[in-house]
């Protein structure tokens, strides 16, 4: 029978809908989308959501072991295309040499008029 960890971390926040912030499957971590919602970010610019947004997804891979240099995927969705010239910088910023699959979905909103970006990852873990 698959074995399916679904995990909740106490500093990203209570969760107060149908999800929860990441589901280990084998050696695989998939996260929900994580947003700036609830931070001092959430009515700042794109660069300053999507750092808020990666010291999330640090802490998550802090906790299973793992560093930003485990992500194997990302897939972000933006509501404001304006910006992503200053996004892809600040990306490459963040990911250094270790630049994982990426996907970029413009969307018409997100859950908050605040939110310029959501991120889902997908994190490789060493053997649990």
């Amino acid at each position: 029978m698959m074995s399916l960890q679904r995990i909740n971390y106490t500093a990203l926040g209570k969760v107060l809908g149908p999800y929860t912030h990441s589901v280990i499957h084998h050696n695989t971590l998939y996260t929900s989308g994580l947003t700036a919602f609830g931070s001092s970010a959430q009515t700042e610019g794109i660069e300053e959501q999507t750092r808020v947004i990666f010291a999330q997804l640090t802490h998550i891979c802090e906790t299973h072991s793992v560093t930003l240099q485990d992500l194997i995927k990302v897939t972000l969705f933006v509501s404001d295309s304006s910006e992503i010239n200053v996004l892809r910088e600040t990306l490459f910023d963040l990911y250094g040499s270790a630049i994982p699959a990426s996907s970029l979905i413009k969307v018409d909103a997100l859950f908050s008029t605040d939110l310029k970006i959501e991120i889902e990852a997908i994190i490789g873990l060493d053997a649990l």
